[in-house]
């Protein structure tokens, strides 16, 4: 093992703060080992005045850590698992990290107490086409705005009044102190695949690496997201497709429930199934075909047929 390990991450205080609790118990178990933070701004960062699905997805919060990869400026990429595109560039390997943190959403709001209590008309604050799709199934009566920027950033924007709530992952105010702000946990509302999920990203050639992480592994998590990330390779799983997949792991089962929609949530899909959990990709690919076959497969070509010209391949 190399004397030194250096953490590539976001300069966002959250993706610091989750790459800090990285670095910290990497220290714990080695403490002949310096780690180092090397910290960047994304173009997913530095983009704000557009979706991310206009801009290029949720690749941008992870590409430039490749790069520091690939360039050798790091030796590992920390990431929110739920930013990881589906398909990870051939020369990385990626795994899990930890125990999952809470999974679900979080309702945040100085006025009111839940989406329930909230008036006809009231402003919601989201960055998230999933989210956005479930809410409006939900509650047809509000009015949803495009929120972006770090936690921080959205939540000031909220104190402000520019919106009167804001929905915000749970697992991202935990690791940042601010559990208070949470006013209700949005528990029928399925979370982005992979959320709650710390995930860290290294070249598959470092076996060190490997060696390194592979204590911090935690079983249930692991399994979770393998059969999550399963459901989105087989769904488009991008910002543009409004989709989300949640798996628990029961001993040596595991439960997974998944949904597919229209951003505006006239259209929505929502299956589950459970299987074995030593094979969870198997049980989250027959997942996503069963979501396909309810209704997914044409909700996926009225979405995605904008974007081809209007031919669905």
């Amino acid at each position: 093992m190399h004397s030194r390990v250096r953490l590539a991450t976001r300069e966002s205080q959250l993706a610091l703060a989750q790459t800090r609790l990285v670095a910290a118990r990497i220290a714990a178990a080695r403490p002949e080992t310096a780690v180092e933070l090397v910290p960047m701004t994304t173009k997913g960062d530095r983009v704000l005045d557009r979706p991310l699905s206009q801009v290029g997805g949720k690749g941008l919060f992870v590409k430039e850590l490749e790069v520091a990869l690939d360039e050798g400026r790091a030796d590992i990429a920390v990431h929110s698992m739920k930013d990881v595109p589906m398909v990870v560039p051939p020369q990385f390997a990626l795994v899990t990290f930890g125990e999952r943190e809470v999974p679900q959403d979080a309702f945040v709001s100085t006025r009111y107490a839940s989406l329930a209590d909230m008036p006809a008309g009231a402003r919601v604050g989201t960055s998230s086409l999933r989210r956005e799709c479930q809410l409006r199934r939900a509650h047809p009566q509000l009015e949803f705005r495009a929120l972006r920027g770090n936690v921080n950033t959205r939540l000031a924007k909220l104190d402000a009044g520019d919106y009167d709530a804001i929905i915000l992952a749970a697992a991202g105010l935990r690791r940042l102190g601010l559990a208070a702000r949470i006013r209700a946990i949005l528990a029928d509302a399925i979370p982005a695949i992979g959320q709650g999920v710390l995930a860290v990203e290294f070249a598959r050639a470092r076996a060190d690496l490997a060696t390194l992480l592979a204590p911090f592994e935690h079983r249930e998590t692991a399994l979770a997201a393998r059969a999550e990330r399963a459901v989105g390779l087989v769904v488009e799983g991008s910002c543009d497709v409004p989709l989300g997949a949640f798996a628990r792991v029961m001993g040596e089962r595991i439960h997974v429930d998944a949904f597919v929609g229209l951003p505006d949530g006239t259209r929505y899909a929502r299956e589950s199934a459970e299987g074995d959990a030593a094979r969870p990709e198997a049980l989250g690919e027959a997942l996503g075909r069963k979501l396909l076959a309810a209704g997914g497969r044409e909700i996926l070509a009225q979405l995605l047929a904008p974007a081809r010209g209007g031919r669905v391949a």
